[in-house]
């Protein structure tokens, strides 16, 4: 029976098999390797996996949609380091989920840096010591995926929550509030309006008031065998009962306690409930050196020293200059690292040192762009995975999927401007009107 392999079928000038070329596989297997073990049933292979969390951010896919078109589409397979074409899945959207949390934050940093050092900048001894002399920073808000907080909204989760803890617990409640609830969630409609502003009020006090009852009442029967199974659900459901509108440190999410409110002071979004990130960039070229998640919400001036470790860490190289914006304001100097702020010249400045600084923040502006193509083409918008190792995970992967696509463009760029080459003068060409060419 006759049959061709995939790499035989395939065209080689696609990008996802040229990108499949170059990557160090090796690396991944020899940076992993620790984390499995020789017994038992063995796990799926490195590249396999390694491959389609890449592609799930490179494409903007879920973990199920990831392995629905990998079962599709050979380029897929081929990257992944299939040499046939299978019909079966290649594993579980679970499994997806299982890496991750197997490699962790080191694992992931480990494509950021393939990512970094795939590209043809970095080749160079020259051209990589120029990429890392200046870098850009800026910081950005991560959204995580919860609905927009209200008292209300908390209120209501509590009550459930400890209405399904007593179910598990085969608990028996004064009252199961089932129709009450459902009659108070009713009159919140509409809260606003001038003529249900009072018995809205109303009915969010009554809703308060129920669920501390519950709160209390499972505190008081479950047993001292049950009780450490819930005893940090039951003290987040006290804070948030407890906390007000002018408390710092609130919690927003019930499911996510780590989330903060980050004010953006913009019309079309006033403020972001997620984490913060640090990126940095370098200053010629737009790649992406490295990325830091924060828990809470520090300021800009105190994201600056980690996020240079970060970057050295991964480029193996001292970042001389870093360029920022006015909101690190307060930092001149961090471990050797000069921090230029867009602050107003000496009156004895020279032309010279007005034009560099000019030029140095035109480049500023660039990381803008940057961080709009990690949350709108890269799956940073919005933060699908749990916990503060989510957004770690989130953020790097992000940026990871952003310096692939950069070598991926260039790739396509040059093999387009090849073809260019190749084709002769379009002017000195008469042919009819129908068959000019539009690009001449």
């Amino acid at each position: 029976m006759f049959s061709n392999t995939l790499k035989q079928i395939l065209n080689p000038k696609h990008t996802l098999v040229q990108l499949a070329e170059e990557m160090p596989w090796h690396e991944f297997d020899l940076h992993y390797q620790h984390l499995y073990s020789e017994t038992g049933m063995p796990g799926k292979p490195i590249r396999l996996m390694v491959g389609l969390i890449i592609l799930k951010q490179l494409k903007n896919l879920s973990d199920e949609e990831v392995v629905k078109q990998w079962v599709q589409n050979p380029y897929f397979q081929y990257f992944c380091g299939e040499s046939e074409f299978r019909w079966n899945a290649p594993c579980d959207p679970s499994d997806i989920t299982h890496f991750r949390n197997r490699i962790g934050k080191d694992g992931f940093d480990k494509i950021l840096e393939v990512s970094i050092n795939i590209q043809p900048e970095a080749n160079k001894p020259r051209s990589k010591k120029q990429m890392t002399k200046a870098v850009v920073l800026d910081t950005t808000a991560q959204e995580k995926n919860i609905t927009y907080p209200t008292d209300v909204k908390l209120d209501k989760k509590i009550i459930e929550s400890c209405q399904k803890i007593a179910r598990e617990e085969d608990l028996e409640l004064r009252q199961s509030y089932k129709r009450t609830v459902k009659k108070l969630m009713l009159a919140q409609r509409f809260a606003h309006h001038p003529k249900n502003k009072m018995k809205a009020a109303k009915a969010k006090r009554k809703l308060h008031t129920i669920a501390g009852r519950l709160v209390r009442e499972l505190e008081r029967k479950l047993s001292k065998q049950a009780m450490p199974t819930y005893f940090q659900r039951l003290a987040i459901y006290r804070r948030v009962l407890t906390q007000r509108k002018q408390d710092k440190n609130k919690i927003y999410s019930l499911h996510e306690p780590e989330v903060v409110c980050i004010a953006k002071g913009k019309v079309a979004k006033r403020f972001e409930f997620g984490s913060k990130v640090s990126v940095a960039t370098s200053k010629d070229g737009n790649i992406i050196l490295g990325v830091v998640n924060f828990t809470g919400n520090p300021h800009d001036s105190r994201t600056i020293e980690e996020t240079l470790k970060k970057v050295e860490l991964l480029t193996k190289s001292k970042v001389e200059e870093a360029i920022v914006d006015r909101g690190y304001r307060w930092k001149k100097q961090i471990n050797g690292t000069q921090i230029i702020l867009p602050d107003p010249l000496k009156q004895d400045a020279t032309n010279y040192q007005k034009r560099k600084m000019r030029t140095n923040f035109r480049r500023r502006a660039a990381i803008e762009p940057v961080i709009g193509h990690m949350k709108h083409t890269y799956r940073m918008k919005r933060n699908y995975l749990k916990g503060v190792q989510g957004d770690v995970i989130n953020a790097v992967m992000a940026a990871a999927a952003f310096n692939f696509k950069r070598w991926l463009n260039q790739k396509l760029k040059n093999v387009s401007g090849f073809i260019l080459n190749l084709l002769p003068d379009c002017k000195n060409i008469s042919t009819p009107d129908t068959y000019k060419l539009v690009s001449c």
